[in-house]
């Protein structure tokens, strides 16, 4: 479990092809890894909780399966690529954000880019089946980033990016076109099943 509070920016230094030719081993480094991750521990990269196959002072290995490559963005970076990383919430630590699981629902695409005083709106184009889990003034994560929703409608929703997270994450690279992971609120998704049920 994570909060969206991204930790710091890695830059991924290798994308492996595995002999499979359907999974990636990616090599992420950054200043936040320079602790020992242990084996087998989460990272959430842009969004995507990654397990920790490998560690060397300031950088790990990860495996991105199939199912990551077709619903994340992961698959379709390059070796130099900036990402957000977060470690695991622990027990006791505070939730900052709101509830990530780093299970990614699906891809958007950054429709528009509007300053506004010190802030940047941000507008983005998401599958309509996400969308219904948005609702203005819910949390979303973005490439791992917990934003509060200004808007929504059938399309799109928009964010506000304050200057912190404009220097603290890498969303203000991506520009216009530009696609980010998406995580819908889980408790929604919980809700909406079980009350599904009591409508039959």
């Amino acid at each position: 479990m994570f909060t969206g509070i991204v930790e710091d920016v890695g830059q991924i230094t290798q994308l492996e092809p595995l002999p499979s030719e359907q999974a990636l081993r990616l090599t992420v480094r950054a200043h936040l890894l320079a602790d020992e991750q242990s084996l087998g521990a989460s990272l959430a990269v842009d969004g995507v909780c990654l397990t920790v196959t490998a560690w060397r002072a300031g950088e790990v290995d990860a495996i991105v399966g199939p199912e990551t490559i077709a619903r994340t963005t992961l698959g379709k970076l390059g070796e130099g690529a900036r990402v957000n990383l977060e470690r695991p919430l622990r027990v006791g630590d505070r939730l900052g954000g709101h509830m990530v699981a780093g299970h990614v629902d699906g891809v958007g695409r950054i429709a528009s880019l509007q300053p506004r005083a010190e802030a940047v709106d941000v507008v983005v184009q998401a599958p309509g089946e996400l969308l219904r889990y948005v609702i203005e003034k819910g949390s979303i994560a973005v490439d791992g980033i917990s934003l509060t929703v200004n808007a929504v409608d059938d399309a799109t929703f928009t964010v506000s990016l304050i200057p912190h997270t404009q220097t603290a994450t890498t969303l203000s690279d991506k520009g216009l076109g530009g696609v980010v992971n998406l995580e819908v609120d889980l408790i929604g998704k919980y809700v909406e099943k079980l009350v599904g049920g009591y409508k039959k």
